[in-house]
């Protein structure tokens, strides 16, 4: 069954883990990957109490769940400043949809899409960023981003997740060069654009252009399309009933109304406030009621999470 035929109810999907390990827990996550977890018992412990609570209130309250793989950050150039090479991180994503996989077979009665999470090579909020590795000091075009996140989609294709979600994408050169990628791998993809406080992609261009552009390259391969790691205020002003908003299938929202220059040198957690983010998500649940995914990012937990899903179900 096509994905977007499955998200029959509102699906609850949180990004957020890794603020929370942090700030919350005072766990160390060097490179902010969480995918080092996978390879302790202490680790594994703590991403699946994760997935678990997201079960417990999805059955609560009627939901599905996306469960994300703590893949993030597990490409080439970000891995490999963490001492990981190419055989090793191969073993890391198909390990990482193992795990959720065999978390979901126990379940049973809360649907589950296995997401199989990639992010941008570079850094999300600053599409111009230079980093060890990666060469130009500018964006790549389509098809260097096809050509390398090509690898990464060949190792999550072996362990046959239901869908990837590309997140934390801030230019629609990269984001093509995914979704081609994934077609290549025949896997199902879905871009997750982020956006700055006015609303805009980080390279100043509209999220509907970004999201026709996208379309347009590749006869729109992708299933859907998602916004993540802002805080609603940041982009509801700039949503609107172009055709494009239909392939908009939901929100992952920031718990902080903070740029993301201040969410990159905070010190302290912002947590903002969870009953206004539920309002918040609820308002766009009831605007646009084509959307079913709906979450938590960046200074998330199961509090927001929780407002999130009464509002939403």
């Amino acid at each position: 069954m096509p994905i977007p035929e499955k998200l029959n109810r509102p699906f609850l999907c949180y990004t957020g883990i890794e603020t929370d390990l942090i700030f919350n827990q005072g766990i160390e996550l060097p490179g902010f990957a969480t995918f080092p977890l996978l390879e302790t018992e202490e680790g594994r412990s703590l991403l699946k109490k994760s997935y678990m609570a997201q079960v417990t209130l999805a059955r609560e309250m009627g939901c599905g769940v996306m469960f994300e793989s703590a893949t993030w950050v597990a490409n080439r150039d970000r891995a490999a400043k963490l001492g990981y090479g190419p055989n090793r991180l191969e073993q890391i994503n198909i390990d990482a949809i193992q795990f959720i996989r065999e978390l979901s077979d126990n379940v049973g009665d809360v649907p589950i899409v296995l997401s199989a999470q990639v992010g941008p090579r570079g850094d999300g909020y600053k599409p111009d960023h230079h980093m060890d590795g990666y060469k130009p000091d500018h964006h790549m075009d389509d098809e260097e981003a096809q050509l390398y996140h090509s690898v990464q989609m060949a190792h999550l294709a072996k362990a046959k997740p239901d869908i990837v979600s590309a997140f934390t994408i801030s230019y629609p050169e990269e984001a093509i060069g995914i979704v081609r990628a994934a077609e290549h791998s025949k896997l199902p993809v879905a871009i997750s654009f982020t956006v700055e406080t006015d609303g805009l992609l980080p390279t100043g261009m509209p999220l509907g252009e970004a999201l026709d552009a996208v379309d347009a390259a590749t006869d729109q391969y992708a299933e859907y399309f998602l916004i993540n790691c802002a805080h609603p205020e940041h982009f509801l002003p700039n949503l609107n009933d172009g055709p494009w908003i239909e392939r908009l299938a939901g929100v992952v929202v920031n718990a902080s109304r903070c740029s993301h220059a201040e969410l990159d040198n905070a010190t302290e957690l912002d947590d903002g406030d969870p009953k206004e983010l539920g309002t918040y998500l609820g308002l766009i649940k009831n605007t646009y009621p084509h959307m079913h995914i709906f979450g938590g990012c960046c200074g998330a937990d199961m509090r927001h999470m929780r407002e999130i899903a009464k509002a939403v179900s």
